[in-house]
C-alpha cells in the first residue's frame, strides 16, 4: 500500500471494520490505523492522536482518512487533519468501501479516494422479491 489508511470512527467501529476486512481478504496492509472516538472523548486529544497517526502512516504518498458519519466528531477531527497533513477524507465508511480501498491499495491518494466513494455507494443494494 503506497498510501496510508486511517479510520477515525465512533467508539471501536473502525477496528471492528478492519477486523472484518481482514477476515474477508485474509489480511490488511501494514500502513493501516484506527482511531476510536468514544462519546466522552476530548476532541483535541483525539486530534493529537490522529495527527500522530497520520505522520506515522504517511510515507510520502499521503493518507486516506475514512470516517463513519459526516458532520460528527470523528469526521470533524478528520477534517482538521487537512490543514497540516496530506490527507483526503471520505465519510460514510462501510465494509464495501473498506474492502474496495484495500483491494486497490496501489492507487494514488486521489484514485483511492474515488475507489472509496464508489465502493461505499456501489455496496448499497436494495433487494426485493
Amino acid at each position: 500500500m503506497n498510501v496510508g489508511l486511517l479510520l477515525i470512527t465512533h467508539d471501536k467501529l473502525g477496528r471492528s471494520l478492519l477486523d472484518t476486512a481482514a477476515m474477508i481478504l485474509g489480511n490488511t496492509p501494514a500502513k493501516v490505523g484506527a482511531i476510536d472516538v468514544p462519546g466522552d472523548s476530548n476532541p483535541d486529544r483525539v486530534y493529537a492522536d490522529a495527527s500522530a497517526a497520520c505522520t506515522a502512516l504517511d510515507k510520502g504518498d499521503g493518507v486516506l482518512v475514512l470516517t463513519d458519519l459526516y458532520g460528527s466528531t470523528p469526521s470533524n477531527i478528520a477534517t482538521r487533519l487537512l490543514v497540516e497533513h496530506n490527507v483526503l477524507v471520505v465519510s460514510g465508511l462501510n465494509v464495501p468501501m473498506l474492502v474496495r480501498v484495500l483491494n486497490y491499495a496501489s492507487c494514488s491518494l486521489e484514485e483511492l479516494g474515488s475507489k472509496a466513494e464508489s465502493g461505499g455507494r456501489d455496496g448499497i443494494i436494495v433487494t426485493r422479491e
